[in-house]
């Protein structure tokens, strides 16, 4: 029998703990991340799915209405996705269209007036995550930066409003300001200046768009960044004030950090409805600048869908779009749990 000496004393060596065959014993005051949430698991009790619903019954109340709308408008009508297979017919139905397999597919493969909306759809996309996207952020800390609170909500009144006007009043503002009798030529005018109209400018289009988009659903956007600045404990700011760092050192160190996980939230729900441009918004001003530059996905789909009959042609290009989209959203969750976040839901 061997005997190993410690601080002095003899100790049989079979009477010395084993290590498990994965690696040395922990210490028991410092238990590994692995036992504690057994531990956790383990002091928590397992109630039944009827003591549940019992205690959970005023929340699943309030979320019923939400969750009929989410059914009746968005999971009912994912049983027409089936006319994108069928030469489809209103009179005949679903079930008595004569079926054409992936022939719409192979017509929406083949056809170049498609793979020019999808080129404008990722263009203007690409232009709004560059140029909108940051601007709600921006907006949310210089709002939190204001002191007075009576003006904090006056502000905030303001930029919420556009967001309850139609796309139609939008649009008709933007061409009084902007359009060929608007105020902006009118003042060239009067100056003996060359004019320019903005709303039929097919260069200018994506950015317009894009100002319009701004203007109506940048304030609105701001919610949820001002929540996310709500939550961080504000004896940090304090703290790295006491400690000497200035405005811009706290908003880089404490604000963004504190807001990184909404922005990448936001950001994948973003990515995630790219090929989604605003229809009514292309619908009402693809006359005033052309199918050239205000062609996108869903509008293809509408003209060449609704408007032409053909609706196995028109679903095969929503369907299109939302298999492109959900894989967007898929790789962008991807790339928010490699940086740390937790995305759509935690890994």
């Amino acid at each position: 029998m061997a005997v190993v000496t410690t601080g002095g004393a003899a100790v049989p060596e079979e009477a010395r703990p084993k290590a498990p065959p994965g690696g040395p014993v922990m210490s028991a005051g410092r238990p590994g991340r692995t036992s504690r949430r057994r531990a956790r698991r383990a002091a928590r009790p397992r109630l039944s799915w009827r003591i549940r619903l019992r205690r959970d019954k005023t929340l699943l109340l309030m979320v019923l209405p939400a969750m009929a709308l989410l059914l009746v408008f968005n999971y009912l009508p994912m049983f027409g996705v089936v006319s994108a297979f069928e030469f489809y017919d209103p009179i005949y139905g679903f079930l008595h269209s004569n079926w054409v397999g992936l022939q719409n597919f192979t017509d929406l493969f083949h056809d170049q007036l498609f793979w020019h909306a999808f080129q404008n759809t990722l263009v203007l996309s690409f232009v709004q995550l560059v140029l909108y996207f940051p601007i709600p952020i921006m907006l949310a800390v210089l709002l939190n930066s204001v002191l007075s609170s009576k003006l904090r909500s006056f502000i905030q009144a303001v930029v919420y409003l556009p967001h309850f006007f139609s796309w139609v009043l939008v649009i008709t503002i933007f061409d009084q300001m902007l359009g060929g009798a608007g105020l902006l030529n009118e003042f060239l005018r009067q100056h003996h200046m060359a004019t320019w109209n903005i709303m039929t400018s097919p260069a200018a289009f994506k950015y317009l768009v894009t100002a319009q988009a701004v203007w109506k659903e940048a304030g609105w956007g701001i919610i949820v960044f001002l929540a996310a600045l709500a939550a961080i404990d504000p004896q940090l700011y304090e703290s790295a004030a006491v400690d000497g760092a200035g405005r811009w050192r706290r908003m880089w160190h404490i604000t963004l950090p504190g807001m990184r996980g909404m922005i990448v939230l936001m950001l994948v729900l973003r990515l995630g409805n790219a090929l989604s441009v605003g229809f009514e918004q292309m619908l009402i001003q693809r006359n005033a600048v052309g199918p050239q530059s205000a062609e996108v996905l869903d509008t293809f789909a509408y003209y060449f869908g609704i408007g032409n009959g053909n609706f196995g042609y028109g679903a095969a290009a929503g369907l299109f779009k939302g298999v492109i989209s959900l894989i967007l959203i898929l790789l962008a969750n991807r790339l928010a749990h490699a940086l740390g976040e937790d995305g759509l839901y935690r890994k």
